[in-house]
């Protein structure tokens, strides 16, 4: 791939932090710290950082609560050689929920995940946040770079309006809206047609969800109410509209 006046780092770095699924996850060993790599499941949270359900019975959880220092890979698993496909590394630090952000990281990763219901409350698993210093990019020749937190994660400040109704907002549109869900994901981002469901919606935009497809919708601009929200949703489905 050669580079490309519209190539964005922030804007690819933060559709993976969104849209994947799965993750490669880098520990240290807590008998003698060699590295160690294990597959994991995430979901983000609304400021993009990853979310992790792990048990205790695993190696990498019991890595993590003896040095939460780790590194997350995700890759957008392009067709054809997978290193021509875009990719980052992760750096960062592993922190468990508290009482008061366990209520919001549950519903997030439920909403990723939703057989994970089935043992999200067994009392060997635990949500954990990694919260990052940093990512690395590779996307192709001559988009090699590292990206700081301010590039890639979602800025919460002035937000709490937003934030607070969004397990409402979700709950709404999933329940009344599924046909408009259908037509972001066909007429704006490309995707076939679909059982397309809401799973999360943060100031820069909503993400959409089909068994393991997911979709990132941006918003044009900044949306931090309820209000800002539900205009900004019949702007974009007007433009959808306007495609058919």
């Amino acid at each position: 791939m050669q580079p490309t006046p519209d190539f964005s780092a922030p804007k690819l770095a933060k559709s993976l932090l969104r849209r994947r699924r799965e993750g490669a996850l880098a520990t240290l060993m807590e008998d003698g710290g060699a590295p160690y790599c294990s597959l994991v499941n995430l979901a983000s949270h609304p400021d993009g950082s990853p979310l992790l359900l792990i048990s205790r019975l695993a190696i990498h959880t019991r890595n993590v609560l003896a040095d939460p220092r780790v590194s997350l890979m995700l890759d957008e698993r392009a067709a054809g050689d997978p290193l021509e496909g875009a990719r980052i590394m992760l750096l960062g630090t592993a922190v468990p929920a508290s009482p008061e952000q366990l209520p919001l990281w549950r519903r997030r990763y439920l909403a990723a995940h939703p057989a994970a219901e089935g043992y999200i409350d067994f009392t060997d698993f635990s949500l954990f946040k990694i919260e990052t210093s940093g990512l690395h990019l590779v996307a192709g020749f001559g988009r090699i770079l590292d990206l700081a937190p301010d590039r890639y994660l979602t800025d919460l400040r002035a937000a709490d309006a937003l934030l607070e109704a969004e397990a409402s907002a979700v709950a709404h549109i999933n329940a009344d809206h599924p046909a408009t869900m259908n037509l972001y994901a066909t007429q704006l981002l490309g995707a076939a047609e679909a059982d397309w469901r809401c799973t999360g919606i943060d100031p820069e935009g909503l993400d959409l969800q089909c068994e393991r497809s997911t979709l990132r919708l941006e918003f044009p601009e900044r949306v931090e109410t309820p209000v800002a929200l539900r205009d900004m949703l019949k702007r974009m489905a007007d433009i959808a509209r306007k495609t058919e």
